[in-house]
C-alpha cells in the first residue's frame, strides 16, 4: 500500500514510518520544513511538503494514497482549542477525499478521561467535546465512519515511551530537577498505561492492514504502571528524595500535569489484540525510564 502519514516527522509518526518500511508498504510523509523533508527521505520514504492547516495539500496527498495515517498535532497547550480545531478540520478533509472507497483512515486520540476506578476498554466511549476539552479527533472519525468512510481511531497510552520521548515522563523529569523533589500524589497507587513507541507503531500497520471502520483500537501496552514507581525511579535517577503531595499541592507543583498525575488512566487493550493479533515486544515503562538515556541533559 501507498501510505499518507501526517506527523511523519514526530515520536509516533517516524516510528509508524519506520515499521510501514520494514513491512513493504510505500510512504508519503508530511513534512512542515525542508529539514523535515530531508528525514522523511532519509528514513527511505517520500516527502509531500505541507502542513495539517493547508487542507489542499491534505487532500493532494491523500488522493495520492491507499490509506491514510494521522498522527500530526499541534502541541502547543497556549493555543489547545485553536489546534482542537484544525485537527478536526484535517480529518475531515482527509476522510471527504477518501469516501466513497475501502481506502482506510487511522485518526489519533488519547485514554485520558474515559473511565474512573476502573481500567478504560475500547467499548468506552469519549465525553463530547466540550470548552474544558475541545479535541474532537474520535468524534470526527466516527462522525466520517457513519458516512461509510474506513475510519478507526486508535487511542494512544497517555506515555508513549522511548528514546525521543518528549511527553508526560520527560516532563515529570524536569520538575523534579526544578523542584528538587520527585513526587506522586497520595499514596500514588493509581496508575498509568503505557506503550512503547515501536509497539504502538506496529499496532497502527496491524490497523492499517486489518482494521474495520468505526472501532477504537487501544495502544496499550502496559494497563497500569503505579505513579509512585514512576516518581521512586525518577527519584532514584536522579538522586532526590521521593515525597507525596496532596491533591490540593498537585498543580502548585506540577503545573498544568497536576491536573492528570493523580487520576487512574489504566485501560486495557485485550479487544484490540484480539481483533489485530496485536503482541507487544518492547521494554516496560519502568525498565525503558530507567536508563541514563532518559536523563541525558
Amino acid at each position: 500500500m501507498r501510505v499518507f502519514v501526517t506527523g511523519a516527522t514526530g515520536f509516533v509518526g517516524s516510528a509508524i514510518v519506520r515499521e510501514l518500511l520494514r513491512a513493504g508498504h510505500q510512504v508519503l510523509g508530511l513534512a512542515r520544513s525542508e529539514a523535515g523533508a530531508k528525514a522523511i527521505a532519509a528514513a527511505g520514504a517520500e516527502a509531500h511538503l505541507g502542513d495539517i492547516e493547508d487542507l489542499e495539500s491534505l487532500r493532494r496527498a491523500s488522493a495520492q494514497s491507499d490509506g491514510v495515517i494521522h498522527t500530526g498535532f499541534n502541541h502547543d497547550f497556549s493555543k489547545f482549542a485553536a489546534s482542537c480545531a484544525a485537527d478536526q478540520r484535517a480529518i475531515e478533509t482527509l476522510g471527504s477525499v477518501l469516501e466513497g472507497s475501502e481506502r482506510p483512515l487511522l485518526v489519533t486520540s488519547g485514554l485520558a478521561g474515559f473511565a474512573q476506578g476502573r481500567p478504560a476498554t475500547e467499548d468506552d466511549k469519549p465525553a463530547p467535546p466540550s470548552a474544558s476539552m475541545p479535541r474532537a479527533s474520535e468524534a470526527a472519525a466516527m462522525a466520517l465512519a457513519a458516512r461509510g468512510v474506513r475510519a478507526s481511531t486508535v487511542r494512544l497510552a497517555p506515555t508513549v515511551h522511548g528514546d525521543g520521548d518528549h511527553g508526560f515522563v520527560p516532563m515529570l523529569i524536569a520538575i523534579a530537577r526544578e523542584k528538587g523533589v520527585s513526587a506522586y500524589i497520595g499514596d500514588g497507587a493509581n496508575r498509568w498505561a503505557a506503550v512503547h513507541r515501536f509497539d504502538a507503531a506496529t499496532l497502527y500497520r496491524l490497523a492499517l492492514e486489518k482494521g474495520t471502520g468505526g472501532i477504537s483500537y487501544h495502544a496499550v501496552g502496559e494497563q497500569g504502571v503505579a505513579t509512585r514507581e514512576i516518581a521512586e525511579t525518577i527519584g532514584g535517577r536522579l538522586n532526590l528524595p521521593v515525597v507525596s503531595k496532596s491533591p490540593e499541592e498537585s498543580v502548585g507543583h506540577f503545573g498544568f500535569l497536576g491536573h492528570f498525575i493523580g487520576r487512574e488512566l489504566s485501560a486495557s487493550s485485550e479487544q484490540t489484540r484480539n481483533a489485530l493479533g496485536w503482541a507487544t515486544t518492547g521494554p516496560g515503562l519502568i525498565a525503558d525510564l530507567d536508563r541514563a538515556s532518559y536523563f541525558a541533559v
